[in-house]
C-alpha cells in the first residue's frame, strides 16, 4: 500500500568506504579517513550541493550527491534528507580493530541522533577488511544500521563493483546496487539509482524482493573493462533486464582479488518488485553469463626493461602526449603501499633519453629533505621503509627541485635525477590525475613517461595526455599471482578446476542442495 502521510519522509544518508588490500603490512587507522575525507552533518549536506565538490580535489559528484538529487527529484518537498557521515580513505591495509569499532559506532550514533527515519542509504565499498576478530566491517555497519532502523524501514546500500557479497552484507539491505563501469565513472548515477529506488520503496510504490549468487571465481573477464570484450555484453544485459518493469535492479560484482575472505568470488544480485521467482531467474541467468567469461584471464604484463623499450619505440605517442606506465605491482588504487623501488631503479638504469615522472612513498626521506632549499644537491637512499624485503632501498643522487604540502598525500618533494623526476610523498601516492604532478611543478605534456599506480581510473583523467598505456610488472603486492596463494573454502577458478558454480554458491548462501537451473528471462528484456 502506498503511503498517504502528509508529513515529510525522513531519509538518512552516509558513506564509509575503503578498498582493503588484505596482504598489506600497513594497518589503516581512523586518521587515514580523517586525512582523506571526513564530513558530518551540515558540512556533508553542503558538499553534496549542486555546485559543490563532494570530495574536493578528487571527485566533484559521487554517490551521496547522486542520492541527494535523485531523492529530491522523486519526492520533492515530501522529503527531508538527513546527512550523517562521509568517511573515505585511500585504499590500503586492513582496518585496525579500534577504527572498525569507531566507524561502526559513529554510524549507529548518527542514526540514533537523527530521530525518526523512514529509510536510509549507505554508500559502502564492499571490499573492506579489518584486523582482529571482526574481519568484515561492512557487515557490522549494515547490522548497526538495521538495528537502529528496525526490521521494516527500507535500507539501500551501494557498492563498488569490486565488492564481495556475503549473506551478512545482503540480508540486512532492502536494496543493493553497484557501479556498472570500470574504470568507475558512474558514482553519482549509482547513488541516484539507489535514491530513486529508495524513494519508491518508502512510499510503498514497490516491494523489493532480492536474489543473489556467489561464484567460485576470483580472476576472469580479461581486462574487466565494461565497454570492452568480454564484459561489454554482460553489462549491456544488466541494463536490458531492467527494461522489464518488474526488475528494479541488477548488479555484477567482480570482487577485489586482494581480499582474503574464504568465500571470495564474483557475485550477482537482482531485485524485483514483489516477484521472488523472477529475482531468482534473473540472478541465475546473470551468474551463468558471468561464469561464461571466467577463462578470459588478465593479460601478461611486461618486464621493466621490455616496457621501457616499448615506450622508447613509441616515438609518436611521446611526441603527441605522454606514455602512461602502469606500475601493476604497486597499485595504490588497489591498496598497495606505493613504495615500489624496482621501477625507479629500472628507469634510472634503462630510461636515459626519456623524461620520466615517478612517485614513491618515503616519509623518512621527505622529512630529511623538507628543510633543504630547492637547487640543493642531494644523495640518499629512498624506499624500503615499510617492506624492504619486497622493495629494497635504491641510492639516488641529484638535486632538490621543489616541495609542497598536498591535500591528500601529505608533504611531498621532487628530486631531479636527470631523466627521472622522482616525487617522494609521506603518504601513499595516487597519481590518478595529471594534477598530482602539476601541483608539484611537473607538466605532464613535457614528460615522455608518466608512472601511474592504478589499473583503470587513470584512463579517465589522463585521457587528454595519454597516447599509450604500458603495464609493467616487477614484484609487489598487486601481482595477480598473490591471489593463488590464498586458501579458499571452495575450489576456486582459476586456482582450481571448477566445472560448475552452483555447489559453491549453495554452500555460501546456506542452501542445500544446490538450486536447479532456471530458464533465462525473456519477457520484456532483450540484450
Amino acid at each position: 500500500m502506498k503511503s498517504t502521510s502528509t508529513r515529510p519522509l525522513r531519509l538518512a544518508y552516509a558513506r564509509i568506504a575503503q578498498e582493503t588490500h588484505a596482504f598489506s603490512p600497513v594497518t589503516s587507522t581512523l586518521d587515514d579517513f580523517r586525512r582523506f575525507h571526513w564530513l558530518e552533518g551540515d558540512a556533508l549536506a553542503r558538499a553534496c550541493g549542486r555546485w559543490r565538490a563532494e570530495v574536493p580535489g578528487m571527485i566533484r559528484n559521487a554517490e551521496l550527491s547522486g542520492f541527494v538529487r535523485a531523492a529530491r527529484g522523486a519526492l520533492g518537498r515530501r522529503v527531508e534528507l538527513v546527512p550523517l557521515l562521509s568517511a573515505w580513505a585511500v585504499p590500503s591495509g586492513p582496518l585496525a580493530a579500534d577504527a572498525n569499532e569507531a566507524l561502526r559506532g559513529a554510524l549507529a550514533d548518527g542514526l540514533r541522533r537523527a530521530g525518526p527515519l523512514d529509510g536510509c542509504y549507505l554508500a559502502l565499498h564492499g571490499a573492506m577488511r579489518a584486523r582482529g576478530a571482526d574481519r568484515e566491517p561492512e557487515a557490522g555497519f549494515l547490522a548497526a544500521a538495521r538495528e537502529v532502523l528496525g526490521p521494516d524501514r527500507p535500507l539501500a546500500v551501494s557498492y563498488d563493483l569490486h565488492g564481495h557479497l556475503t549473506p551478512a552484507k545482503v540480508d540486512p539491505a532492502t536494496l543493493t546496487v553497484a557501479y556498472r563501469t570500470n574504470p568507475h565513472r558512474d558514482l553519482a548515477s549509482t547513488g541516484a539509482r539507489a535514491g530513486a529506488l529508495l524513494a519508491r520503496a518508502v512510499t510503498g510504490e514497490v516491494r523489493p524482493t532480492s536474489a543473489w549468487r556467489s561464484l567460485p571465481l576470483v580472476l576472469g573477464g580479461g581486462l574487466t573493462i565494461d565497454f570492452l570484450s568480454p564484459m561489454r555484453p554482460l553489462f549491456r544485459r544488466l541494463r536490458a533486464l531492467e527494461r522489464e518493469p518488474r526488475v528494479l535492479s541488477t548488479s555484477l560484482f567482480m570482487c577485489h582479488p586482494f581480499n582474503d575472505a574464504p568465500d571470495l568470488g564474483w557475485s550477482v544480485h537482482a531485485t524485483t518488485d514483489g516477484d521472488p521467482a523472477l529475482a531468482d531467474a534473473v540472478a541465475d541467468e546473470l551468474a551463468d553469463r558471468a561464469w561464461a567469461v571466467r577463462h578470459e584471464q588478465p593479460p601478461e604484463f611486461l618486464a621493466p626493461e621490455a616496457g621501457i623499450a616499448a615506450a622508447r619505440e613509441a616515438t609518436l605517442a611521446r611526441r603527441l602526449g605522454t606514455v602512461c606506465v602502469v606500475d601493476t605491482s604497486d597499485v595504490v588504487g588497489a591498496g598497495s603501499t606505493g613504495e615500489n623501488t624496482h621501477l625507479v631503479r629500472a628507469l634510472l638504469e634503462h630510461g636515459a633519453g626519456m623524461t620520466s615522472y615517478v612517485p614513491l612513498r618515503d616519509p623518512v626521506a621527505v622529512a630529511a629533505l623538507w628543510d633543504r632549499a630547492p637547487g640543493d644537491a642531494v644523495a640518499l637512499e629512498v624506499g624500503g621503509r615499510i617492506d624492504p624485503a619486497t622493495n629494497p632501498p635504491v641510492a639516488v643522487a641529484g638535486k632538490l627541485r621543489s616541495r609542497a604540502t598536498t591535500t591528500h598525500f601529505g608533504r611531498a618533494v621532487v628530486l631531479d635525477l636527470g631523466h627521472v623526476q622522482l616525487v617522494l610523498t609521506e603518504l601513499p601516492p595516487l597519481p590518478l590525475k595529471p594534477r598530482f604532478y602539476g601541483d608539484l611543478g611537473l607538466d605532464c605534456w613535457r614528460a615522455d613517461l608518466v608512472v601511474v599506480k592504478s589499473f583503470f581510473h587513470y584512463r579517465i583523467y589522463f585521457l587528454a595526455h595519454n597516447r599509450r598505456s604500458i603495464p609493467i610488472r616487477t614484484r609487489g603486492l598487486t601481482d595477480f599471482e598473490r591471489v593463488l596463494e590464498l586458501d579458499f573454502a571452495d575450489a576456486v577458478h582459476p586456482k582450481d578446476p571448477v566445472a560448475c558454480w552452483r555447489p559453491a554458491d549453495a554452500r555460501r548462501r546456506g542452501l542445500a542442495p544446490a538450486p536447479a537451473a532456471r530458464a533465462p528471462v525473456a519477457q520484456g528484456a532483450t540484450a
